[in-house]
């Protein structure tokens, strides 16, 4: 584990938050790894795709689920840790695309729970969506 930069930004993947979370399951702080408590709050640079299902417009997109790759399922039988919820800061925008993205941005853990079990953990408040 290497520790997380706390003046700068730092480049992870979604292998650094990856969690022991089953299916259907409801998110309790304590699985959080090490690696992925650092994080909690650091500015953070990562690469993903936008969920399609999750964008309802092609441009000027402020708000969509960052998923680790186009096969991760978002929602109920998706895995909580291989979907970021983006909230891009105000004046930022970005467009639609089938290609990777990379976000910038601070990392929350901020679970969104719906039907009794926990959709994303994740959550970037972004300041650059490229």
């Amino acid at each position: 584990i290497f520790p997380s930069r706390a003046d700068a930004t730092n480049d992870i993947t979604f292998d650094d938050l990856e969690l022991q979370i089953p299916l259907k399951t409801q998110f309790q702080r304590t699985m959080l790894t090490e690696r992925a408590a650092q994080l909690d709050g650091k500015n953070i640079r990562i690469r993903g795709f936008i969920f399609a299902g999750g964008v309802f417009q092609q441009t000027g997109i402020t708000s969509f689920p960052l998923v680790k790759n186009t096969q991760c399922k978002f929602g109920p039988q998706g895995l909580a840790y291989c979907v970021i919820l983006v909230d891009l800061a105000e004046g930022v925008k970005t467009n639609f695309t089938t290609r990777p993205i990379t976000v910038e941005g601070e990392l929350s853990v901020r679970p969104f729970d719906s039907g009794g079990f926990t959709w994303a953990v994740y959550h970037i408040l972004g300041t650059k969506a490229y």
